[in-house]
């Protein structure tokens, strides 16, 4: 065992380390020279060598990366990773400003900082010390990718200790991984030297880095970190969002220093101009601004949507825009069939990434630019993403270039095409069309909808290609004798897959929805459908009027449920689906009129049994509603560790209040001593039996 004066050395060898790193990284002000720092390092590893049990993972030499792994495992944050709105002009950043200060009063201010293009992530640290880390994803189930953060020079291993600020038992730090510009080039140069594709910008490079399966390889990249955000913080409290940034720079983090206070749209619109002006001689890429309240407690009375906070938008620039020659048009069918005019391009640079196709949406589309195969067009990335052709350049077109229109047949299967009434969009109404069976397979299989694993693109394509499989139904009559003599697949394979199509028949009514792949239905939409008329078999007799009555449904949407479920070819695949064993539970109108049905939710504070999306869930499914804000109009706070201001706010207006220990009560059917009783409800019979 070393003795105590080793440990001290290694204890004294690291702390120097670090506060050369956080001076070096983080201030951009080195306290030593390289030769010194590496002669430090060298003790460093030499005593970790000679005393492998004083190693530890948040050492200053534990930045080379481990062993490579098979995958990157699945990491749920506890605190959803929202987005952010995204705006485009002084208008719509004035109406936020607006809706804002109508909420929270006058007083509020901003904080403007760059919208940086990287990639999000998050840092957990418990007791200081950095223990997992992981992509945004969807924004509640991201990816694991702990071993590859280690390797990054700006992420601290360890919170840097302060006198004046306590560190935090448990820290959620989010930011953005990013790749310079200068390191992006020297990147992409060896990887041409080595015979290897270049990254197609910094943001792709950065990504790609830091999913490497071995995070040796991560080690070797030149990526940073700016942090900018926290999910949950226990042992520090923080009140504003210039605290919060003053507060990573002392635990160690690198906090852009592009920032600024605002209290008014015009200091807003002048931090706006300042950044833009300083995009191009930035060393890393940036695509807008983001302005957040500053005020934490504002931040709570605003609240939420589904997928982005209500206290921040983010301000993009202008697309960037090149001219290009329009080569060619070409006619896509989706997997809902519509059939989609995609331009084809002479590949152009623009904002660092080649672009060479372009959607035209729809013929009105085409018609509007006047748009023809041979003209010279003004091609931008619309938000810096998505690239689409802005105008033709008419002094510039051949003489003999043409009108296109779309095929009068579907360029796939050949039936005639149909246009929806009212609508620009062309569609081949054929469910046999291959094209579509593919995407309404893989649609239906995700893992939003029936999650059958391993059925994925490739095999859905195998599986039609074989004329196995032509409508949605046919996956649940594949024998493993089929399968087995595929190439790849082998009697392993075939059972694995067949054991995960029998589980999806075992599912609930929104993932059902969201399976069928039913215009404008995604999952949010799909638990409103399923919460407001109770079942399968009301949703398939509901009129237009019916579904435009449900809370959030308009009228476009009650539409397109309604032609779809009144479809006959529609209405048959959903027959032969129910009649092949898919099962779900449905509420009875009894059930729905529950001490949940047509309540309005408020959830404050960190509830021990569910995660937000859980106790969100649990809510909705029983005829409830989540909303953001406390009102008069709220019938119950569901109250967890912690709570905000939404809990005081409760209080004054006399909202019934719940304990998580009432609210778990309230699920199973009890209710709290304050709520009106009722059955809660239980799974009601199988959807087998559907008379359609």
């Amino acid at each position: 065992m070393p003795d105590s004066t080793v440990h001290q050395e290694v204890e004294q060898l690291r702390n120097e380390l670090n506060e050369h790193n956080y001076r070096y990284y983080v201030l951009n002000q080195p306290s030593v020279s390289d030769a010194e720092y590496d002669r430090l390092m060298r003790r460093l590893q030499q005593l970790e060598e000679q005393h492998p049990q004083l190693q530890t993972p948040d050492s200053p030499t534990q930045r080379v990366g481990a062993s490579p792994r098979d995958d990157l495992p699945e990491y749920t944050h506890v605190m959803p990773m929202m987005s952010l709105q995204s705006i485009f002009d002084e208008e719509e950043l004035r109406n936020f400003d607006r809706t804002v200060r109508e909420t929270v009063g006058e007083a509020v201010t901003y904080v403007g900082e760059p919208k940086f293009d990287g990639l999000a992530i998050e840092l957990l640290y418990e007791q200081g010390v950095l223990t997992a880390a992981a992509t945004r994803g969807d924004g509640t189930t991201g990816e694991e990718v702990t071993d590859s953060a280690r390797t990054i020079n700006t992420v601290p291993l360890r919170l840097r200790p302060s006198e004046d600020l306590p560190t935090p038992s448990l820290l959620e730090v989010r930011g953005e991984v990013y790749m310079t510009i200068d390191g992006f080039e020297r990147l992409n140069h060896q990887r041409e030297q080595a015979g290897e594709p270049a990254f197609a910008n910094p943001r792709n490079a950065a990504a790609g880095s830091l999913r490497q399966l071995d995070s040796a390889i991560t080690a070797q990249r030149p990526l940073a970190l700016f942090t900018y955000d926290v999910g949950r913080v226990q042992g520090v409290r923080m009140q504003a969002q210039t605290e919060l940034r003053a507060n990573l720079s002392t635990w160690g983090f690198s906090v852009n220093d592009l920032s600024a206070e605002c209290n008014s749209i015009e200091e807003m619109l002048s931090f706006r101009a300042h950044v833009q002006a300083l995009r191009d001689a930035l060393p890393y890429e940036i695509d807008g601004v983001v302005f957040k309240v500053n005020q934490f407690a504002s931040r709570q009375e605003l609240g939420a949507r589904s997928r982005s906070p209500r206290w921040a938008v983010a301000l993009k620039y202008p697309a960037r825009q090149e001219t290009t020659i329009l080569q060619g048009i070409s006619a896509s069918v989706g997997r809902t069939g519509a059939i989609t005019p995609v331009a084809e391009l002479q590949p152009v640079r623009i904002g660092g990434v080649t672009v060479s196709n372009a959607s035209l949406h729809n013929q009105e589309e085409i018609d509007r630019k006047d748009l023809r195969v041979g003209d010279t067009v003004v091609v931008q990335r619309a938000g810096d993403v998505i690239p689409q052709i802005v105008t033709a350049v008419l002094d510039r077109r051949p003489p003999d270039a043409q009108p296109y229109r779309l095929p009068d047949h579907c360029p796939v299967c050949g039936t005639a095409v149909v246009r929806d009434e009212g609508s620009p969009i062309t569609r081949c109404p054929s469910l046999d069309c291959p094209a579509q069976i593919e995407g309404r397979i893989e649609q239906f299989a995700s893992r939003a909808a029936l999650d059958i694993e391993g059925l994925g693109e490739k095999w859905v394509s195998i599986f039609v290609g074989a004329g196995l499989v032509r409508h949605l139904p046919d996956i649940y009559d594949l024998e493993k004798e089929q399968l087995v003599g595929l190439e790849r697949m082998g009697d392993k394979s075939s059972q694995n897959l067949l054991e995960a199509i029998e589980a999806s028949k075992q599912t609930s009514l929104p993932r059902f929805l969201v399976g069928l792949n039913i215009p404008n239905v995604g999952r949010h939409v799909a638990e409103v459908l399923a919460s407001g008329l109770g079942s399968l078999e009301a949703l398939m007799h509901a009129s237009v009027e019916q579904l435009e009555d449900t809370h959030e449904i308009g009228p476009g949407i009650a539409h397109s449920v309604h032609d779809f479920l009144a479809d006959d070819a529609n209405r048959q695949i959903i027959r032969q689906l129910l009649e092949r064993g898919i099962t779900f539970s449905e509420r009875s109108p009894a059930q729905t009129a529950s001490g949940f049905a047509g309540k309005k939710f408020v959830l404050t504070g960190a509830l021990a049994g569910f995660s937000r999306d859980e106790a969100t869930g649990e809510i909705q499914a029983r005829g409830g509603r989540v909303v953001s804000s406390v009102s008069k109009s709220t019938d119950y706070v569901v109250v967890g560790a912690e709570p905000g201001s939404k809990y005081d706010k409760a209080v004054a207006l006399g909202v019934p209040t719940l304990t998580e220990e009432e609210f778990s009560g309230m699920l199973a059917g009890q209710g709290p001593a304050h709520a009106a009783d009722g059955n809660v409800g239980a799974p009601g019979r199988p959807q087998g039996s559907l008379d359609l």
